[in-house]
């Protein structure tokens, strides 16, 4: 009996998941006053309370009756929903699309659902170990036991692309086939769109001295073969002008343009050198947005570095991403006009007379180029009475700079040119400007924080190629990369300085300064010079520069012409007509020394380029590299984070030895080799 009622009581009792309390309560309410009725019934009339009562008792079995029918069909449902769940989950586990493997801990195959065994390829898998079975896929389950994570990651296996996910804890591999959906990502990777900026670097330059029958034939020879060029490739190539096209192409297309090394670069610059007309392409290339707009206005951007950095190149890149170069095996050609200096001059002047106060700022250690084109900017601005100095603490200087500021301290001219780099960050203003010579790259500038503080106001006037990192957005730039140092372009532009009656723009001393800037970066005029050097440094001389000056200045003294004799002594050849210096990796040696032993090094037989390595400070090392023009050290030294010229290049690299340092070099040289032959 007491079994029967436990029994009877369990069945009565309602599901957890269909139980409600707004149902409980309105069973309780009616139940209650079914009572209350009954007993007011009893009060009232007997007869009618014995029929109430009677009534309560018939609602009362009537509750129990339903309850017990509603929570044994509650409880057959909870069954049956069961039941179909976990047949669901085993038939899901043999039947769907997904993968499934479980294995023990060593990687012995427990059970595999009939769709993976389908890619398997094998029947008797059980107890064989993943290895065995399949090499490839046992790699990628100890490839993502290593990575100790359980998150999706896509792999490559048997020529189909999976989602794969390993719980290493449970054993078990799981692996979606998602080939059909990489297929179609490939796809629409492939086929969008890149747009090209082509351009014809010195075509002005040119057709000036041609006839019309020349300059015909020269220009149908090229776009010509930009137009085959283009249908190799299955590209569209749209001429503007004379001188400028627009390419338009897919990314699957332009992968094979880069592997082909934008081959029309060579193909026009050696055609065109053999019929007496040199000309080079820049090219411009952006890709991976999905706004035209954008890519376009990249491309252009692009365009406009390449040549910034002397031209005959391709820059590739898209936004927000490192750029890549292809090309720049030849020197900058020198332009033919002087109206962009005349410009440059005249805007500048403009610029500055809106401004308080102009700092001038060159590279870290300066050097008398630095130095130089600084004080002609400094006296170019002093000129339209604008206060004007260049930043630099003349107490931790290079030798000759030292000898320069002695010297501007003996003579009867400004002796309040430099200011040191503390003193002008306190005196710096919304309204002041600051002039970057002789660099481009703000890591490299001699203060930081006075960069950081004038970002927004900043004119950038420098002779070499435009790299990554270059002030975003400069309210002045002139880079010309063909000139032979930045005193060269400074020189011009004070040229077309008009001074008061009997006023000078350049004292002596001045004038000496930039000469000897313009001798320090063309090697005494034998590398980088064009007819425009020689023109800058007559101009020089006419207005009191004094070449024995020059000579005081930039005389070595004893020790660092010892220690430049040693670097040198270290020279080996690692290519032929490529020689290597190497430095100790105990002693921190002058980048002007190095510099100097690689230009030495230069003027050897039989060595056409020069690299000389040793260390900067306790964590970094500098390579210096030079070349007489066969050899373009700036692609060697753009590979190990570096830049420059073509014959004029140099990096830096942190945290590695100074033997780490050549062996780098050494495989950089050799990549550049391979690319080159």
């Amino acid at each position: 009996m007491k079994n029967f009622l436990k029994d009877f009581l369990r069945k009565l009792e309602i599901p957890a998941f269909i139980k409600d309390p707004r149902l409980t309560a309105s069973v309780v309410i009616i139940l209650v006053l079914s009572l209350l009725g009954s007993i007011i019934g009893m009060i009232m009339n007997p007869l009618f309370g014995l029929a109430m009562v009677l009534i309560f008792i018939l609602t009362v079995a009537f509750t129990i009756y339903g309850t017990y029918i509603l929570a044994g069909n509650a409880n057959n449902f909870a069954v049956n929903l069961s039941y179909r769940i976990k047949r669901s989950e085993q038939e899901a586990m043999i039947k769907m699309p997904l993968g499934i493997l479980l294995y023990d801990a060593d990687h012995q195959i427990q059970w595999v659902n009939p769709y993976l065994q389908l890619y398997l390829k094998n029947d008797d898998l059980v107890g064989h170990t993943i290895e065995s079975v399949d090499p490839e896929l046992n790699k990628l389950l100890n490839k993502a036991i290593e990575a100790k994570t359980s998150e999706n990651n896509v792999v490559s296996w048997d020529n189909h692309q999976f989602e794969m996910v390993v719980q290493d804890n449970l054993g078990v591999i799981y692996l979606l086939d998602i080939t059909r959906y990489a297929k179609i990502e490939d796809k629409y990777k492939a086929d969008r769109l890149a747009i090209g900026q082509v351009f014809i670097d010195n075509y002005d330059e040119l057709s000036e001295a041609m006839h019309d029958q020349q300059l015909t034939s020269m220009s149908s020879y090229v776009q010509n073969t930009l137009s085959d060029y283009a249908k190799e490739f299955n590209s569209y190539l749209k001429r503007i002008d004379e001188d400028h096209s627009l390419l338009l192409t897919h990314k699957q297309d332009l992968d094979k343009m880069e592997k082909n090394k934008f081959s029309v670069l060579d193909k026009v610059r050696q055609e065109t050198s053999r019929n007496n007309t040199p000309l080079t392409l820049s090219i411009g290339i952006a890709f991976g947005s999905d706004s035209i707009t954008e890519i376009a206005d990249q491309a252009q951007s692009n365009l406009d570095l390449a040549l910034g950095r002397g031209g005959d190149q391709v820059v590739l890149r898209q936004p927000g991403k490192d750029a890549r170069f292809y090309g720049g095996k030849s020197n900058p050609m020198e332009k033919r006009t002087r109206v962009r200096a005349r410009m440059v001059s005249n805007a500048i002047s403009e610029l500055f007379k809106d401004a308080d106060r102009v700092f001038v700022v060159g590279h870290t250690r300066p050097d008398m180029d630095s130095v130089g084109s600084g004080i002609g900017v400094v006296k170019i601005a002093r000129l339209h009475k604008v206060k004007a100095n260049f930043v630099l603490d003349v107490n931790n200087t290079n030798y000759d700079v030292a000898r320069l500021v002695t010297h501007m301290k003996k003579s009867k001219g400004d002796d309040n040119i430099f200011i040191d780099p503390k003193v002008a960050l306190d005196k710096v203003t919304d309204k002041s400007i600051l002039v970057m010579v002789d660099h481009s790259k703000y890591s490299i500038t001699y203060s930081k924080k006075l960069y950081d503080r004038l970002k927004n106001r900043i004119i950038v006037i420098d002779h070499h190629r435009r790299g990554e990192e270059f002030p975003e957005n400069p309210m002045l730039t002139y880079v010309e990369p063909y000139a032979s140092s930045a005193s060269e372009l400074v020189t011009e532009m004070v040229e077309y300085q008009q001074p008061g009656t009997r006023k000078r723009v350049l004292t002596d001393i001045d004038a000496t300064a930039m000469l000897a800037g313009i001798t320090v970066d063309s090697k005494e005029f034998s590398l980088r010079t064009g007819t425009r050097t020689f023109d800058a440094a007559s101009y020089l001389r006419s207005i009191g520069a004094s070449s024995l000056e020059v000579s005081e200045l930039l005389k070595e003294d004893i020790s660092s012409f010892l220690e430049r004799t040693r670097l040198v002594a270290t020279i080996k050849m690692v290519q032929p007509k490529m020689a290597m210096l190497c430095g100790p990796d105990d002693q921190i040696i002058d980048p002007i020394i190095t510099a100097q032993a690689a230009d030495t090094a230069l003027e050897l037989e039989n060595v056409e380029a020069s690299f000389a390595i040793t260390r900067r400070s306790k964590d970094t090392i500098g390579i210096s590299a030079r070349s007489m023009g066969d050899v373009n050290v700036q692609i060697i030294m753009e590979q190990m984070g570096g830049g420059g010229h073509l014959s004029n290049a140099a990096t830096q690299i942190k945290g590695i030895t100074v033997k780490d340092a050549c062996t780098k070099l050494e495989q950089a040289i050799e990549t550049y080799k391979k690319e080159n032959d």
